[in-house]
């Protein structure tokens, strides 16, 4: 199951994505037929950029809520890339049907796809928040129990049991993420997006959630995706986890100022105090990824340059305040 020889059809959720939209390209790169199965609820086309165009790619608009609606898709695939999802996580907790419903039950109808359709391999975008509030650093994929803290890590720890009993049950192989923060260009959400939409509302001042002390690992988007890309290249077992992230973390404090500094240095930073920003937020990630690096997977950027190349990138998309 593991083998990528021959013809590659492949399907991405939520390939509409900021995440999404960087694999299609590649994947195309790489030769495969890329079908995109997406609602745009936070998708945007402009993320597949060229791919529009180009003779391999096909754009399906279709919720995975409706498997009916998402079955004809995945016929003739030969791998699966699920990436989509409720993006916001302090929503799932406002709205704590929203992951149920966006993520476990979406990730159970594309299962229920790729067995009836006899795709060979899975690949699913998980978070570090399934390890909730673990005790060591940096944290492996090895570490439990696992406890999430929110409606989102709920859901990423749901379906990661799915793929795997599906992948076992029904001779399929699959192949698990467990990201850190990732960054890069097309953002609509995360704490670089939040400031500089604040800032833009009220440009002398910026509200930090928490005490700033938060801090977590930072990847950009195309590094990500090199990792995604290695991992499937490397699949032979009949499931598989890796973190990808960096070996390094950025408070969000320090994001702050950065975003601060970035935007002509005159705004106040206040923080509303707390160890979390929100119910269900982790104040400290940082992930081993040891074993992916082992296959041979090294990140281009570490955090620091990650965090100030998506200040740079996204203030230019946004335009001036």
């Amino acid at each position: 199951m593991g083998d990528v020889s021959g013809e590659r059809c492949a399907v991405v959720t939520g390939g509409a994505g900021a995440i999404g939209g960087v694999l299609v390209r590649a994947l195309l790169d790489q030769g495969a037929s890329v079908t995109v199965v997406d609602n745009l609820s936070s998708g945007r086309l402009e993320n597949v950029g060229t791919a529009n165009a180009h003779p391999k790619f096909r754009f399906v608009q279709a919720d995975l809520r409706d498997a009916a609606s998402i079955d004809a898709s995945f016929r003739g695939a030969t791998e699966i890339w699920h990436l989509a999802a409720n993006p916001d996580i302090r929503r799932g907790t406002a709205e704590p049907k929203l992951d149920l419903e966006f993520g476990t039950i979406a990730t159970f109808h594309v299962l229920e796809a790729a067995r009836r359709h006899e795709v060979g391999w899975i690949g699913f975008s998980s978070s570090s928040v399934v390890y909730g509030l673990p005790t060591v650093f940096p944290t492996p994929e090895e570490y439990g129990p696992l406890l999430p803290q929110s409606q989102y890590g709920a859901h990423k720890l749901a379906s990661e049991a799915m793929i795997s009993a599906f992948c076992h049950s029904y001779g399929m192989t699959g192949t698990i993420y467990r990201f850190a923060n990732i960054i890069g260009p097309g953002m609509t959400h995360g704490v670089i997006y939040d400031f500089l939409k604040k800032l833009e509302r009220d440009p002398t001042r910026l509200e930090v959630l928490g005490d700033g002390r938060q801090a977590k690992s930072y990847l950009w988007t195309a590094d990500c995706v090199s990792g995604l890309l290695l991992g499937r290249e490397k699949a032979r077992r009949p499931i598989d986890v890796f973190n990808l992230g960096t070996e390094t973390q950025v408070s969000a404090g320090e994001i702050a100022r950065k975003v601060v500094a970035a935007c002509g240095g005159s705004a106040r930073i206040e923080m509303t105090g707390g160890e979390r920003g929100w119910i269900g937020d982790i104040p400290r990630q940082l992930l081993s990824t040891q074993k992916i690096r082992a296959l041979g997977w090294t990140p281009r950027l570490g955090s620091e340059q990650a965090v100030d190349q998506a200040i740079a990138t996204l203030q230019a998309e946004l335009g001036p305040h």
